[in-house]
């Protein structure tokens, strides 16, 4: 594979340099930022550490870009409302699509956050899709909604490189399954977003493509794989974004921008025919598709209308299962169990804040929190248990080898974080085992913390288990840190939901410390303001059940001010 596709150093930045022309060229040049407001903003780049609160600027405001109703369209609306406006016709397909085609723009100009860009054909569609709401014909409920992609996903006629060189004289001649499910929900797809490179870390970084920022603090990161969504949703240059998550790939863009986000348990949702940097033969972790929004009530619509239009028909990885509607969500009151602090990833002060908050406001709607045994968990043992199965897959690193680009420095850093943590929950001897052999040990030790698992939640009788996104909120770029807490759940194949929950705050006591093992240091004024969340998870195909509860628990979060 090396030999076929090695190619010189210059080639590999040749190709980098055509491909970055060419999506340069794809956004609209009236939608290009006017020299006043650049000159207003510090110089921004991948390479940048300054600090920058983009939102805070009203960017999309303050350009002229953007017209008072397309504002209004954008910041005024969650996915519920849109569709009901474009349903009675106060809203057009066209004019939405227009509306988050622009803010897109703005959110790639400041935050590097798309792939690839096709908004002609997006303006075409939705005018074909007004033309069917005028006669009376809506193709399904997603009809005339804007929805990004995370670049796995293919379209046809553009590519999904995935961050990696040797992918770029690739293009793709079909769709993933999911985009043409989506199609024939109606939906307009409009732009694709930026991830880590070959999707092995959780920073959105890679040569092709540069770094994606934190809208909310430039000088963080946005988290990956799935990244640029997360900093597009957060930007509301997309009302509705569709990621995937192996470790996290969904819910630590999430955590990092400040949205909601859910990762079904897999085969719930379409997944095939998308670039994946894995060998699927091997299989060691099955990741899911998901949905980042800046509304738990957009995780529902995606996921109801999804599930609802038979996905197994296009794609035979999905467990044909419908969505539940009369399922036994919650008691009135909630029993639910409480993540404990894992010994080897200890949490930064603001994230046990936020969740000492959050358990305080809960109990306070008459909700039962049960805080569970550290030893019960296995949080480590499945991290390394995780870590070790990745490792057996070599396909990434030839990926990037291949082409003879190098493995950005975000890479670098994850492989350290992992490298420090202090492993011993695997049986010495597993490391002489063979390739097959290792696989075999290590997913029977993975069965064996499933079935502990099956005992705990009979033993507690819980609807739901609150705990953290990850140990830290967004951290310097280059240093998010082993994704523990979210690792976790795919490990378990379990769904779990991210909602956004206060900010990162210090009161001068909290102290800049390196905590060691796989948690990032800390640094107060460093993530000062960054956004905080909880996670809400269930057991394995209970996804109807986990959003709800979510739902619940982020009523009582909203509802209720943090003391």
């Amino acid at each position: 594979m090396a030999s076929q596709h090695s190619t010189s150093a210059k080639g590999w930045q040749e190709k980098v340099a055509k491909k970055r022309l060419s999506c340069q060229k794809a956004v609209p040049t009236a939608w290009a930022l006017p020299q006043s407001v650049l000159d207003s903003l510090p110089a921004l780049s991948e390479f940048s550490t300054t600090r920058l609160d983009l939102i805070a600027k009203d960017i999309p405001r303050v350009s002229g870009i953007l017209t008072e109703r397309e504002l209004d369209i954008t910041e005024s609306h969650d996915v519920s409302s849109l569709l009901a406006g474009l349903a009675s016709g106060t809203f057009t397909s066209a004019e939405v699509t227009l509306a988050f085609s622009k803010r897109a723009a703005i959110a790639h100009q400041l935050t590097n956050c798309l792939t690839e860009t096709f908004f002609s054909q997006a303006e075409e569609r939705a005018r074909y899709l007004d033309d069917l709401r005028s006669k009376g014909k809506p193709l399904g409920p997603l009809h005339g909604l804007p929805i990004s992609l995370k670049d796995t996903y293919q379209v046809e006629g553009t590519q999904a490189c995935i961050g990696a060189v040797a992918l770029l004289d690739k293009t793709s001649t079909e769709n993933s399954a999911m985009v043409d499910l989506l199609l024939d929900l109606g939906a307009v797809l409009y732009v694709k977003t930026n991830v880590s490179q070959v999707l092995m870390c959780v920073e959105s970084d890679n040569n092709v493509f540069g770094r994606t920022l934190n809208p909310w603090n430039t000088s963080l990161t946005a988290g990956g794989s799935s990244g640029g969504e997360g900093a597009l949703v957060a930007f509301r240059g997309s009302p509705l974004g569709v990621g995937t998550d192996l470790a996290g790939s969904v819910r630590i863009p999430s955590l990092c921008c400040g949205t909601y986000g859910f990762k079904p348990s897999s085969r719930r949702l379409p997944y095939g025919r998308q670039v994946m940097p894995l060998n699927v033969g091997i299989g060691a972790i099955v990741p899911s598709a998901g949905a980042l929004a800046n509304d738990m009530s957009a995780l529902q619509i995606f996921m109801r209308a999804v599930i609802d239009a038979n996905p197994f028909s296009y794609d035979a990885t999905v467990v044909d299962v419908p969505w539940r509607r009369n399922h036994d969500s919650s008691r009135p009151k909630l029993r639910l169990g409480l993540l404990p602090e894992d010994p080897l990833f200890p949490l930064h002060p603001p994230v046990r804040e936020t969740i000492k908050n959050a358990v305080n406001i809960l109990k306070s709607h008459g909700h039962e929190v049960v805080l569970l045994d550290a030893a019960d968990c296995h949080v480590a043992a499945l991290n390394q248990i995780g870590g070790r199965l990745l490792e057996l897959d070599q396909t990434p690193a030839h990926i990037i080898a291949s082409s003879g680009e190098p493995a950005v420095p975000s890479m670098a850093m994850f492989a350290k974080y992992y490298a420090r943590i202090g492993w011993d929950f695997i049986a010495p001897e597993i490391t002489t085992m063979d390739r097959l052999e290792q696989f075999g040990a290590l997913q029977n030790q993975r069965a064996g913390i499933a079935e502990s698992w099956r005992k705990l939640w009979a033993k507690h009788n819980l609807d739901a288990i609150v705990s953290p996104s990850a140990q830290s909120t967004a951290m310097e770029h280059d240093h998010q840190g082993w994704p523990a807490y979210s690792m976790l759940l795919n490990m378990l194949d379990y769904p779990a939901c991210v909602i956004p929950f206060g900010r990162a705050t210090h009161n001068g006591t909290d102290l800049a410390a390196d905590l060691g093992h796989g948690t990032p240091a800390y640094k107060p004024d460093v993530v000062e303001g960054a956004p905080c969340s909880i996670q809400v998870f269930t057991s394995g195909m209970r996804d109807e059940e986990c959003l709800a509860v979510a739902a619940v628990i982020d009523t009582c979060l909203k509802t209720t001010a943090a003391p």
